[in-house]
């Protein structure tokens, strides 16, 4: 028997460990999938936006996968805490894939960034998710205006969520406290802003479209924004002709919005380019905009400063320039690149492979691709691990792991657990007259799954 645990159940987590049970040439492999929180399926829960139905409904994927018969779900395990060190793994487990996805958000570092009303669009995120790590305070929706920093995906999602309204998202799993907040939000321009053109944008044309299918928003492009980018201003340049397929389709997009009249409708959403963020702007004590440079192609696939500066006016900031690993305690850690070094998966101590130890996800190759990338990438790290096998099933165990956690302070949500998490968040909806809405704090998901336990 081989003994695996995998940290972390997003779907680098969930994707390793149904590589370790399909594998023939080891028959016999137990996976426990440990998670820091009560709940499974990490970003597809808690990083999704709730209108995205499709998206989420993954979800069902990975719940038939943390259902296999050698596949056991341990929620609110925290590695590093309550003696689940690195070290400890290895003696209850043969083997430990560490899936811990990327923790942190990348910064502007630029003057004012921290000023209250200016944060991260991954927190953000996490609020309207229900994260129980969330703030509780809410987010300054008191504003008439909103920058978000970036054009990828989550930068669109969090536009798109500003721009709808409360009753859009009735009908979805957002928590109670962030519904009412967003029912209340008096914001009416949202404005995305990149410091590069339209043509090297990161989002996809399908997140793109949909910000033109808000009932009570319109899209406001500037022409002559756009017309900065050579691949916009003439579409048979061979800067146009040598663009991947998703970019060529996005400034196609944006080339029918330009010729529009989105700001007809009650809120906007600008999308703007060649603007770079150099300082948060202060009006007592709080961010009331964002000063930007001008840029413009510099011909090698960058862009230069220009001198000029133009102010936008906004009362919530909200930076979305991408995902970063954090070191994990008792792990190596390459600040660089935010990874943990590795050979194909296998963990390298000071160049050498680590016995027994394997990385997947974000956490090994940084935050680049699609939910689907993931699958690849794990499967990559559990071929390393069968091949290992031999001499890692070699090595006497300690305890149950279970037991073990449970001697050590911690008090596991199993399966079982789970799902009555979810039978009282079906409830909480029936009890708003709404779809099963999120617990959002720690208190309430732990009282669901122990019960009077």
């Amino acid at each position: 028997m081989l003994r695996v645990a995998v940290i972390g159940s997003g779907p680098s987590g969930v994707y390793a460990a149904q590589a370790l049970v399909q594998r023939e040439a080891v028959p016999d492999v137990h996976v426990h999938v440990l998670d820091r929180l009560p709940c499974p399926y990490g970003l597809v829960r808690y990083g999704v936006a709730p209108d995205h139905e499709k998206i989420k409904s993954l979800q069902g994927s990975l719940r038939t996968v943390l259902e296999h018969e050698r596949i056991t779900f341990v929620g609110h395990a925290e590695v590093g805490a309550a003696g689940l060190t690195c070290a400890r793994l290895l003696e209850l487990y043969h083997a430990v894939v560490y899936c811990v996805g990327a923790a942190t958000d990348r910064r502007l570092g630029i003057p004012g960034e921290d000023l209250p009303g200016s944060c991260s669009a991954t927190d953000f995120v996490s609020w309207y998710s229900a994260h129980p790590d969330a703030s509780a305070n809410g987010f300054a929706l008191g504003a008439r205006s909103a920058v978000v920093i970036g054009v990828g995906n989550v930068a669109v999602d969090v536009a798109r969520v500003l721009a709808r309204g409360a009753h859009e998202l009735l009908p979805t799993d957002v928590p109670q406290p962030a519904l009412d907040v967003l029912a209340n939000s008096r914001v009416r321009d949202v404005h995305m802003v990149g410091r590069r053109g339209p043509s090297q944008a990161k989002f996809t044309t399908k997140e793109l479209r949909e910000l033109g299918t808000l009932p009570h928003a319109g899209v406001v492009v500037r022409p002559e924004e756009l017309a900065l980018d050579p691949a916009y201003a003439d579409p048979e340049s061979a800067a146009a002709v040598a663009l991947p397929a998703v970019n060529r389709r996005n400034v196609e997009v944006l080339r029918g919005w330009a010729a529009g009249a989105g700001g007809e409708r009650a809120r906007r959403i600008h999308l703007r380019f060649f603007l770079r963020p150099v300082e948060v702007l202060e009006e007592n004590g709080r961010a009331a905009g964002v000063r930007f440079e001008r840029t413009v192609p510099d011909g090698s696939g960058g862009v230069r400063g220009t001198g000029s500066y133009k102010d936008i006016e906004a009362q919530l900031v909200l930076r979305s320039v991408g995902y970063r690993g954090a070191p994990l305690r008792g792990l190596p850690f390459d600040p660089g690149n935010g990874t943990v070094p590795h050979a194909a998966g296998r963990v390298l101590r000071d160049g050498v492979p680590s016995p027994g130890e394997y990385v997947a996800g974000w956490i090994k190759r940084g935050p680049t691709g699609v939910i689907g990338t993931n699958r690849p990438c794990a499967k990559e790290t559990v071929a390393s691990l069968l091949a290992d096998a031999p001499a890692l099933a070699a090595r006497p165990l300690a305890d149950d792991p279970l037991t073990a956690l449970r001697e050590s302070g911690v008090r596991p949500v199993v399966w079982n657990d789970w799902r009555a998490i979810e039978a009282a968040e079906a409830a909480l909806g029936r009890s708003l007259g709404r779809r099963s809405v999120k617990l959002h704090d720690w208190a309430g998901l732990l009282a669901a799954a122990h019960g009077d336990r």
